[in-house]
């Protein structure tokens, strides 16, 4: 049940980071010396899954000069006024024949992603179950093993672990995800987050909850987070796929 197909959503200008994505995407952010994006891809390659879809809008230019051909971009021209459903609707084709798809703005080792890859299902997300569920989270609800819920609204005593950002589907998974990205644009959702597409496949398709299992990642919305990368790194670092 392995992909062999990702998609990385990387379109948002990061603003939350102030001058630090000034001129840069967050992707392009250092983490002891190299990039987020190159750091995903090198994850991703580790896995098997070197077809590479990168969906770009701040700053995309910069994106293009530095990876060059390792990956296939497609362009969100309305990354101010969109959000990470509108880019993941642009890679629709992709995500119909099945695929990972990925935050461009996670610190993930190829250890983790791993978890997801080979995992015997089709349909499967990463989640912390060692998470806060702070506000901040993006939560996940979970009964008998499967994400039947996404939402930084969730209570954390209705929630059970934090959404990592790394996901994959089969091919049936990801056009009835699609179906859904189609309806809740339709709807006018376009500024919304993916992960409430993801909730809407939840409610009728089987998303499996595989847990990080104290694996070290970390999203990156803040400078404080950006730290704590560089931290994680130099305490532990990331393991590469046995």
């Amino acid at each position: 049940m392995s992909p062999s197909r990702a998609i990385i959503l990387a379109a948002g200008n990061g603003s939350r980071m102030g001058q630090l994505t000034a001129d840069r995407p967050k992707t392009m952010l250092e983490v002891d010396g190299r990039p987020l994006i190159d750091r995903a891809l090198d994850a991703l390659g580790a896995c098997g899954i070197g077809d590479v879809t990168l969906v770009v809008g701040y700053q995309r230019e910069r994106l293009r000069q530095h990876l060059g051909d390792r990956v296939r971009f497609i362009d969100n021209l309305r990354y101010r006024e969109t959000n990470s459903l509108y880019s993941l609707s642009l890679a629709r084709d992709v995500l119909a024949g099945g695929a990972l798809v990925l935050n461009s703005d996670v610190l993930v080792s190829a250890q983790l992603v791993a978890r997801l890859v080979d995992a015997r299902v089709a349909d499967a997300a990463l989640v912390d179950s060692r998470s806060t569920l702070a506000d901040e989270e993006m939560k996940v609800k979970i009964w008998n093993g499967f994400a039947i819920d996404f939402s930084k609204q969730l209570p954390p005593w209705e929630a059970h672990a934090e959404n990592v950002g790394v996901l994959k589907f089969g091919a049936d998974g990801g056009r009835r995800l699609v179906t859904h990205i189609d309806a809740l644009l339709a709807a006018g959702n376009e500024n919304t987050w993916a992960p409430q597409a993801f909730a809407a496949l939840a409610r009728e398709w089987p998303i499996r909850a595989i847990d990080t299992g104290g694996l070290p990642w970390t999203e990156i919305d803040f400078p404080a987070d950006l730290e704590r990368a560089r931290d994680l790194i130099g305490a532990a670092p990331v393991a590469r796929r046995s």
